[in-house]
């Protein structure tokens, strides 16, 4: 059976087919994929992981695949990094719900401006950014020292 689907608009997967992706870089050592980007061994250990997810559902694995590599790809835009600097890890979490769900082309991708826009929203209030976090520290070292 042929894998159809609209290429203007991708069908939204679950967060966790994305984070099993993820999990699966990590756990290979590559989990700085967001900020270096993806490498042909990075993209054939994801496919893998998600056709043996999803072995009787292809569509499912190649909808969730699309998603994955266009995460990687609006990563490459120098807000969504100097973002990413700037809060840590934290972020990944929040990134991957988004591109689970918002709206894609597959051949342009994600917009940049919207994913990093949705992503500042999901971000407010819940992260204190590194910069903030060392100057607090500081200022709280100084009163133990007082």
């Amino acid at each position: 059976m042929a894998t159809t689907w609209d290429l203007t608009d991708v069908p939204t997967v679950d967060v966790a087919d994305l984070a099993a992706a993820m999990r699966s870089l990590i756990e290979s050592g590559r989990g700085l994929v967001l900020l270096n980007g993806a490498s042909e061994a990075d993209l054939e250990t994801v496919r893998t992981t998600l056709q043996q997810r999803y072995r009787n559902q292809p569509q499912r694995a190649l909808a969730a695949f699309v998603r994955f590599r266009h995460l990687v790809e609006v990563f490459t835009a120098r807000r969504l990094q100097d973002l990413m600097l700037g809060t840590g890890y934290a972020i990944m979490a929040p990134a991957i719900a988004i591109a689970a769900s918002q709206r894609i082309n597959a051949h342009r991708g994600f917009n940049p401006q919207r994913f990093l826009l949705t992503l500042q929203a999901a971000l407010a209030g819940n992260i204190v950014s590194l910069e903030r976090r060392a100057s607090a520290t500081l200022t709280e070292e100084r009163q133990l020292a007082a």
